[in-house]
């Protein structure tokens, strides 16, 4: 039971990982203009990307 917290938060990093990655290979291959845009968004969006900071 010591151990689970820190389980808890690798386990949240890692699916926050893969909801980026995901995110990312939506915005690299989406075959609208449309769908990348809302793709990269959400992606800098997870990653904590301040908004002044994107192009």
């Amino acid at each position: 039971m010591q151990y689970l917290p820190e389980i808890e938060k690798a386990l949240m990093e890692k699916l926050d990982s893969m909801v980026k990655r995901q995110l990312y290979t939506t915005f690299k291959t989406a075959s609208t203009e449309e769908e990348r845009e809302k793709a990269r968004q959400e992606y800098l969006d997870k990653c904590g990307m301040h908004e002044n900071f994107r192009w």
